[in-house]
């Protein structure tokens, strides 16, 4: 799965451009170039699978410790206003920048969790339904991002309104994933280390199926992107939660302020050494 979605529409755009009477594959290329530097986000590679599931855990810890140590109110509302900032940087930038996309994935990831914890915690909604609610939620977005676009691939990312239905789509994600592995380790009983090993299986899954039987791609990277929630999250929540929580008790503020310096120091890497973006386009 180390590039699991294709180009959409660019490579219409591309092919159709070559195919102008006069034109070449020479001709067409700076179409598809610039194309390529629209796009927001980054390339599926290694290191973008390392720094999400990071980003998972670190927004699982981090609204655990805010909620439990300031009032809960403000705790959401501090997320709300961060994921705003984030989400206007994101789109008022031209380009992908990896600090400015992964700070936002990061927002995401404090905010979805508060989303699905206040659901629960706060409405009493059991994280069953919520875990329905939210892929369903999802499944619509889903829907009406191919009817309008034609295409779910992230690396077509490169106009106001795909950008728009990504974000969406990313939000929803985190809040089922939240609301699954939440209900896995507690409704269910599993608890925080076999959840999160059973969410390793569910992650790896995907890309075997992929690469075994043919699986389509981007069907492939959404699966794989929304395991990620739980898989992190539980993970998280197992080194983090006290012992008698089922955790090993070594603190969400510990946790997550480990979590966040390897963020920082990995997407540090990828902007000095350019690996998340396709050299070959550039």
């Amino acid at each position: 799965m180390s590039n699991p979605t294709s180009q959409g529409q660019s490579d219409a755009q591309f092919d159709a451009a070559s195919s102008i009477p006069g034109h070449n594959n020479m001709a067409a290329q700076p179409v598809h170039k610039a194309v390529h530097l629209l796009k927001k986000v980054p390339e599926i590679t290694i290191f973008f699978w390392i720094i999400k599931l990071l980003t998972t855990a670190m927004g699982e810890t981090t609204s655990d410790y805010m909620v439990n140590h300031i009032d809960p109110v403000i705790a959401v509302a501090i997320g709300a206003f961060g994921l705003c900032i984030a989400l206007v940087l994101q789109l008022v930038v031209r380009r992908y920048i990896p600090a400015v996309y992964w700070f936002a994935v990061v927002m995401v990831a404090i905010f979805g969790t508060m989303a699905a914890d206040v659901l629960h915690i706060g409405l009493g909604i059991p994280y069953l339904t919520s875990t329905i609610f939210f892929a369903v939620a999802l499944a619509v977005i889903f829907g009406a991002w191919y009817a309008t676009e034609k295409t779910l691939a992230i690396h077509s990312i490169y106009t106001l309104r795909r950008e728009l239905f990504y974000w969406m789509t990313i939000i929803t994600t985190f809040a089922l994933g939240t609301a699954l592995g939440d209900m896995t380790a507690t409704t269910l009983h599993l608890g925080y280390l076999t959840s999160g090993l059973l969410f390793i299986v569910l992650f790896a899954l995907p890309g075997l199926a992929c690469w075994l039987l043919g699986l389509n791609e981007i069907l492939a990277f959404w699966f794989a992107y929304i395991m990620t929630r739980p898989l992190g999250a539980s993970f998280a929540d197992w080194m983090g939660k006290p012992r008698d929580a089922g955790g090993i008790g070594f603190g969400t503020g510990t946790i997550s302020l480990v979590l966040t310096v390897l963020i920082i120091a990995l997407v540090a890497y990828m902007t000095i050494t350019h690996k998340d973006i396709d050299r070959k386009q550039v």
